[in-house]
């Protein structure tokens, strides 16, 4: 299940302040860490695009990085942001043939964007990298289900964790 909502950024964010959209909850987390993290000096969301070939169709497109991050270091990192399920290139096995010939067509799609990406900052004296639920967790970013639910059954327990972690959020229960 996609989420997808509007982000309020400080004021380290490069760009539009005003139309920085997550298409998921992993990409909401992330801009809070960027937000928070001191080592970043700053930040944007698509607001980099770079052109590539699609091996699919052979046409020109243009792809909309995740993120820009600036670090104190003088670091700048270009950033997808991915389940890992779809950093793989995808096996046959069970799946009906036109669910797989999608998901090859969606690899194709992918591996041209991220080989533009890959260039694209090479030739600026940036990195590219693609953060899965490996890097994300490793940076201590978690994706948490939308407030009070749990995304398999009922309400979500370890929420109220995260509050007191973070002092973020809160949840208010109905009177029942």
């Amino acid at each position: 299940m996609a989420y997808k909502g509007i982000y309020k950024p400080s004021k380290k964010y490069s760009g539009n302040p005003h139309n920085v959209v997550y298409r998921s909850l992993w990409e909401r987390q992330t801009f809070i860490w960027c937000d928070q993290n001191p080592e970043v000096v700053s930040w944007s969301s698509e607001e980099v695009i770079i052109p590539y070939k699609s091996v699919i169709d052979g046409k020109i497109h243009r792809y909309y990085m995740d993120l820009k991050i600036i670090f104190e270091n003088e670091l700048t990192l270009l950033v997808e942001i991915k389940p890992k399920s779809q950093t793989k290139k995808p096996e046959r096995k069970n799946k009906t043939l036109r669910k797989y010939i999608q998901e090859v067509k969606t690899w194709g799609v992918n591996a041209s964007k991220w080989d533009a990406a890959y260039k694209y900052a090479k030739r600026k004296g940036w990195k590219f990298q693609i953060w899965t639920e490996k890097e994300l967790n490793a940076l201590g970013i978690q994706a948490l289900p939308p407030m009070g639910r749990s995304r398999k059954r009922g309400k979500n327990k370890n929420f109220g964790a995260y509050k007191k972690r973070t002092g973020k959020y809160t949840i208010h229960k109905k009177n029942s």
